[in-house]
């Protein structure tokens, strides 16, 4: 079964201030949509309020999984219905076990990570160590994208995970996010201040959010503007 998300007239706050002020958005299996907008616009909120947050209240609207409104679900909750936010054999045998399938063992698991290091040019080495313990801003961005393929969600959400990659790392994670997007047919949110991600991975539709609100959606031509021109051209 493959789900999608649907958000409908989402209001949110944060420290008794009124944040998100109408959010509308649907992300259907294997599509990715891209999230931009400036500073202050609403996206952290909106990603904080996905994931179940207790410091962001949503006071309004719904948030759907394939049917199903997770607003009221803690953060464990929605993780096994199959959010992802941002070691590995434990959490995915979890989510096998929380959906009724077989776990896997260390010889299955090693299997199953071999093909996303090898398309993160990784070595097998990375399983081993300590999760984040020495990582490079690259390598913790790496190890997001890993954890993502791995525990393979319904819905995933990545908050700038182009933020401070060098060309090679950030051509490797959006080799890596095409790759899941297509073969697991998980819907994506990328949520990013610029476009250059957005040079490597062509999104199906990119928003702007402004005040709380999406104010417009188009497709990667619409990032493209945004990067030539900025937002103030875009926000009325």
């Amino acid at each position: 079964m493959k789900y999608s998300l649907e958000i409908k007239n989402l209001h949110a706050k944060a420290e008794e201030k009124n944040i998100l002020k109408g959010i509308d958005l649907k992300v259907n299996p294997g599509e990715i949509h891209a999230i931009m907008g400036p500073n202050g616009s609403g996206k952290s909120t909106l990603l904080n309020i996905l994931l179940g947050h207790p410091k962001y209240e949503a006071t309004k609207g719904e948030i759907k999984l394939s049917g199903k409104n997770i607003l009221k679900l803690s953060p464990d909750e929605r993780s096994l219905l199959g959010v992802f936010g941002t070691f590995l054999r434990t959490a995915k045998n979890i989510h096998l076990q929380a959906n009724k399938k077989p776990r896997l063992s260390p010889s299955e698991f090693i299997k199953l990570t071999e093909k996303y290091l090898k398309t993160l040019k990784l070595s097998d080495q990375f399983l081993t160590r300590e999760l984040n313990k020495n990582f490079s801003g690259g390598e913790k961005k790496k190890a997001e994208i890993l954890q993502m393929a791995i525990l393979e969600p319904k819905i995933a959400f990545l908050d700038e995970i182009d933020s401070g990659l060098d060309v090679d790392a950030l051509k490797a994670v959006a080799e890596s996010i095409k790759e899941i997007a297509k073969k697991l047919k998980i819907g994506i949110v990328l949520i990013t201040h610029y476009q250059r991600l957005l040079n490597y991975v062509t999104p199906d539709f990119v928003h702007i959010i402004h005040d709380g609100k999406i104010i417009k959606s188009g497709k990667k031509d619409l990032a493209l503007k945004i990067e030539k021109e900025g937002y103030n051209s875009h926000i009325k």
